[in-house]
């Protein structure tokens, strides 16, 4: 088996195994990808009853144009 290349080398001081475990640690956490988080589930029930897109305007003849389609 060929002598691999190392990822990271340290070139200077004297680490100990406590200080390189810690480098490693962060070297991995840094490179893994984020999970993201989940959207919240909105219920089919509460989605109903607000139309997509519909805005709701105050103004003159809003109560009439409430009732119209959309």
């Amino acid at each position: 088996m060929p002598a691999e290349e190392p990822l990271f080398r340290i070139v200077r001081g004297v680490p100990t195994a406590e200080e390189v475990a810690a480098l490693v640690g962060a070297i991995v956490a840094r490179t893994r990808p984020a999970t993201a988080a989940a959207p919240a589930a909105v219920s089919h029930w509460a989605r109903s009853a607000r139309p997509a897109g519909a805005a709701l305007v105050a103004g003159p003849g809003a109560w009439r144009a409430s009732g119209l389609p959309r």
